[in-house]
């Protein structure tokens, strides 16, 4: 008498969904863990703009993370415990054609995209909403901390920020003109934007912002900080050899501070301002100017304070 054949179990595999199941909430909770080590991967937040951006490369930091996660996961589970055996050379099975499986690999990136892309125009509209074009709104997307210590009835500026190779130089209402840029806190500062030659680009990593200068334009622009200290300022435009020189401070500080730098520094004869290309160029000239080409620096402009580059900055 033959034994009757056992049938196929039928239902889930509920002990691989289980692994999946763990697997996956152990790489939601590490992803998210890096999403908040992100923040401390980006220098100071130091405006309104700040943590919007911050927040966005937090989520995007956060998905990466999963993904990546989940593909080098999947990679050693198949590596440990579905790798062929010793001396196996036979080809995979040619599986082809699952169209459920296809359409869950193209809807899934495709949700993640939408919705990365979704949140990056609402990210860029607030961060529009604090620019020039539009009168500052407090009310807009800001947090209740945020708003109570900001007085959207006040401006400063416009200030004249004149780009060149390679220096900068500022110019306030009152006639003031600097090497570094001074502004009161949570205040917003309006700037138009000019180039004496060619592109730069008025980068303050601190602030999350940036905007390109173009030759032969005048560009309005506002920014408003948020916290004291000394932070930097870049040219993050490929603008010739020593553009990666063409830095300077950006000094955040009281109103009062403010006010009395813009008084006092009235009063300062005018001096060389800074021109951090010079140095190199004259020791390039010294050495029998070889290497390749280059424009010689703009002279040093005229101001009245020149500022103190070796003072140490924030980010």
């Amino acid at each position: 008498m033959t034994s009757a054949r056992r049938s196929p179990r039928k239902g889930p595999p509920l002990r691989l969904l289980a692994v999946v199941l763990v697997c996956t909430l152990i790489d939601v909770a590490a992803s998210y863990q890096i999403s908040r080590w992100a923040y401390g991967w980006l220098p100071v937040p130091a405006s309104t703009a700040a943590p919007y951006v911050d927040d966005l490369f937090s989520l995007e930091v956060g998905i990466g993370a999963f993904i990546f996660i989940g593909c080098v996961g999947f990679i050693l589970w198949s590596i440990l415990f579905s790798r062929a055996e010793k001396y196996d050379e036979s080809d995979g099975l040619p599986i082809e054609g699952n169209t459920k499986l296809e359409i869950i690999w193209t809807v899934i990136p495709f949700v993640i995209v939408m919705a990365l892309a979704s949140y990056s125009i609402h990210v860029n509209e607030t961060l529009a909403t604090l620019g020039p074009k539009q009168k500052y709104d407090v009310a807009v997307n800001q947090a209740p901390e945020t708003v109570a210590t900001l007085d959207a009835t006040r401006e400063v500026g416009p200030i004249e920020v004149i780009s060149r190779q390679w220096s900068w130089e500022f110019i306030y209402p009152n006639g003031v003109r600097s090497s570094e840029l001074h502004l009161p806190v949570n205040l917003r500062a309006n700037f138009l934007l000019s180039s004496n030659d060619v592109i730069h680009s008025f980068y303050i990593p601190a602030f999350r912002l940036k905007q390109d200068i173009i030759p032969g334009s005048v560009i309005s622009y506002s920014l408003t900080p948020t916290k004291e200290g000394r932070f930097r300022l870049r040219d993050a435009m490929f603008s010739g050899a020593y553009f990666s020189q063409n830095q300077t401070n950006v000094i955040v500080e009281s109103e009062e501070n403010y006010d009395a730098w813009l008084t006092s520094t009235a009063k300062l004869p005018m001096v060389q301002g800074l021109s951090p290309g010079t140095p190199l160029y004259e020791k390039r000239l010294r050495e029998g100017n070889r290497g390749w080409a280059t424009v010689a620096p703009a002279a040093p402009p005229m101001v009245n304070d020149p500022g103190n580059p070796e003072a140490p900055h924030d980010s």
